[in-house]
């Protein structure tokens, strides 16, 4: 016999209808008719919102994954070797013309001249001792960028200290884009460090370190214009680059003098040192010129010639370094 008895609540045999599921929705993928509410109902095979949302939410994760996949392999060309210990990056600029607005060409030539690479950025790496910088390649990089799309970055190596400020913006300002690799052509990487010779990384596994600022720049000017077919013609251009950085930039005042005079006489014959056209040549020499200080001292015919080389408008960042 129980202790308590207590009466039943419930009238007779209650039926309770338990659940088959968890949570019920009503079906999005019906149409009206159908028992499904007008906000539910999908009309002329329209999708969803909410799909859409998360396909551009897909999207824009790849896209990120990309550029991040491209940053990695770009930067691998510093990062495996012993020239990694970056303590600061400085700046990255774009060309003074837009993307947009610019049609530019070149891409077939970097492929010929380069060699094909898929996704990743090709990136040039440049080792130069702040207290010899590389005028020649600052004048280069300004024409490479009229030409392609360039990501151009200035980093500090551990090895130096007190970089002047002027070093540190030689390539420009940072241009917003500079996250997105893949947007741009070709990498400028310009490393201030302690080294005796300039040296430049360009493929690290199929590639030895080029050293040497007149051999870079013969590099570099190959991606603007070919050597001049004619074999008199290319030695000329070649002359005239080994002087310029052997004799101008190294010599004796003795030596400076001797080459003023040898300019003066060629640019009495032609506009420029090659000839009609101007040339890598104009460009080393111009740079010696201004490095050795004997730029106000020069005769007439290099006078007028350094004039000519200023209205092109690619010597400016040189003449800013010296500044």
């Amino acid at each position: 016999m129980p202790m308590y008895q207590v009466k039943s609540v419930c009238a007779g045999d209650t039926k309770v209808d338990l659940p088959t599921c968890m949570y019920k929705l009503p079906n999005i993928h019906a149409q009206q008719g159908n028992g499904c509410s007008p906000e539910h109902a999908l009309q002329n095979g329209e999708v969803d919102p909410a799909v859409k949302a998360l396909e551009a939410r897909q999207d824009e994760i790849m896209r990120k994954l990309y550029e991040l996949k491209a940053a990695v392999e770009g930067l691998a060309k510093t990062v495996t070797t012993p020239d990694a210990d970056l303590d600061l990056t400085v700046s990255s600029s774009l060309s003074s013309q837009t993307l947009s607005s610019v049609a530019f060409q070149g891409t077939t030539d970097l492929d010929s001249l380069l060699g094909k690479d898929h996704g990743a950025l090709r990136d040039i790496v440049i080792n130069a001792n702040p207290a010899q910088p590389p005028l020649t390649l600052l004048v280069l990089h300004s024409l490479l960028c009229q030409r392609y799309r360039v990501l151009s970055t200035v980093h500090v190596h551990s090895s130096v200290a007190g970089v002047p400020s002027q070093l540190l913006s030689c390539l420009g300002p940072r241009h917003e884009d500079s996250y997105a690799r893949h947007l741009f052509q070709l990498g400028f990487t310009l490393i201030w460090k302690d080294v005796p010779k300039l040296q430049m990384k360009f493929s690290i596994q199929n590639m030895c370190p080029i050293e040497g600022e007149a051999n870079v720049a013969r590099f570099l000017f190959k991606l603007l214009a070919p050597y001049p077919s004619d074999p008199a013609l290319a030695t000329m251009v070649d002359s005239w680059v080994d002087t310029a950085f052997f004799q101008l930039a190294e010599g004796s005042a003795k030596e400076q003098a001797a080459v003023l005079r040898a300019l003066n006489s060629a640019l009495g014959r032609n506009p420029w040192l090659a000839g009609p056209e101007f040339s890598l040549a104009d460009v080393a020499c111009y740079c010696c010129v201004l490095q050795s200080g004997s730029a106000s001292s020069a005769p007439a015919n290099v006078q007028r010639w350094l004039k000519s080389c200023e209205n092109l408008g690619h010597f400016s960042p040189a003449k800013a370094v010296l500044q």
